[in-house]
Parts: structure tokens; C-alpha cells; sequence
């Protein structure tokens, strides 16, 4: 399935010290897209200033779970931060009492059990306690050209580490960058700062 290069997607990158970018730095990015033509992934261990209910608001979505509308949103990046993504389980697994699979307009299954809808329906099925249950209300994306990724690995900006639902859905953000950074087997103070090639 994998052509030239080996595919990112499902998997994470993790921040070295060597990218001061505020909106990167300590971040934790799921990759959803990997390929030729570039890759796209999003944040999901920075917080957004906002929590869900100010999402609904925006859409008129009448929720009365208090819980729910105190869910956090997060910044996934820079690009298009008026687009909300849900990164989602699906719910078709019968451990939620639904039978088929995801049914949202506008849905891509983005590996074996973790799904990437972009429509307002999911968020409405959320509100109503009727969504999926682990799940991520994400502003904006994180995009690469093509190549631009695969040299900012090369450069050490950035480090990989398999994903989990555990670490995506089920733990504290702050927890999130240190939990898959310990996934590697090595002390991040051997990370040189100032990349370059001997």
C-alpha cells in the first residue's frame, strides 16, 4: 500500500525541544493524511480558550449535559481555525447499542478504529448524548506540502510514536506529549536542540 515513503498515518509526532513554534512547541499531532502530496494531522494536547458549549452556541445546538457542554475543544493548528473536526471511535462496534457503522454526512476512517468526521450532525448527536463515546472536538489542522514533513524529521524537529485510543481519547492533555514520548525508551535531555547533520 505504501509507496515511497513509509506512511505516517495513525501514528504520532511528537515535538522535539528544537521547535520553538509556540503553536508547536510540546505538541502532540495524530497524523490523519500521509502521502505524496503532503500530509495533514492535528493537535490534540493544546486547549483551546474555549469548551464545547461555546461550539454549540455558535451552532445553535441545544444541550442540556452540563458535562458534555464542559468538554475542552482543541487547537489542532494553524490552518483554518473556523473548521471543526471530531475525531471520533466509531459507534458501529454494538458496545453502544448502535448497530451500523458511523452514519455522519461527512466521515473518513483515518485507520482500524478511529474515525475523522468534518459535519455538524456528529456534533448534534453529541449534544444529545447520542454520539460517539471517546471522541475530540478539534479547531483547525496542522498541514505539510509535500516533502516538508519528511525534512522536518530529518532535521529531528519532530519524533514518531505508535497511537493508542488510550492516549488520544483517555488522557489528560498535559499527561499526553510526556506518555508518548516515554512510549520511545530514551531520555529526552539526549536531544540535542540545534539540529544538523555530523
Amino acid at each position: 500500500m505504501n509507496t515511497t515513503t513509509q506512511s505516517l498515518v495513525d501514528q504520532c509526532l511528537i515535538a522535539t525541544p528544537s521547535i520553538k513554534d509556540p503553536l508547536f512547541a510540546s505538541s502532540l499531532v495524530y497524523i490523519c493524511e500521509h502521502n505524496s502530496e503532503g500530509s495533514m494531522g492535528l493537535v490534540i494536547n493544546h486547549l483551546a480558550s474555549q469548551s464545547l458549549q461555546s461550539i454549540f452556541e455558535q451552532l445553535n445546538i441545544e444541550c442540556s449535559d452540563e458535562t458534555i457542554r464542559q468538554k475542552p475543544v482543541y487547537i489542532g493548528g494553524p490552518v483554518k481555525l473556523e473548521q471543526g473536526f471530531v475525531l471520533h471511535r466509531p459507534t458501529g462496534d454494538g458496545s453502544t447499542g448502535h448497530s451500523e457503522a458511523d452514519h455522519w454526512q461527512k466521515t473518513t476512517e483515518v485507520s482500524d478504529g478511529i474515525h475523522l468526521t468534518i459535519s455538524a450532525d456528529i456534533l448534534q448527536a453529541i449534544a444529545d448524548n447520542n454520539g460517539p463515546e471517546d471522541y475530540l472536538v478539534i479547531l483547525g489542522f496542522s498541514g505539510w506540502a509535500s516533502g516538508q514533513l519528511e525534512s522536518e524529521l530529518q532535521e529531528n524537529s519532530w519524533l514518531t510514536s505508535s497511537s493508542n485510543a488510550d492516549l488520544l481519547f483517555h488522557q489528560n492533555s498535559d499527561a499526553k506529549w510526556q506518555m508518548a514520548f516515554d512510549t520511545l525508551g530514551f531520555d529526552i535531555s539526549m536531544l540535542s536542540p540545534v539540529s544538523g547533520n555530523a
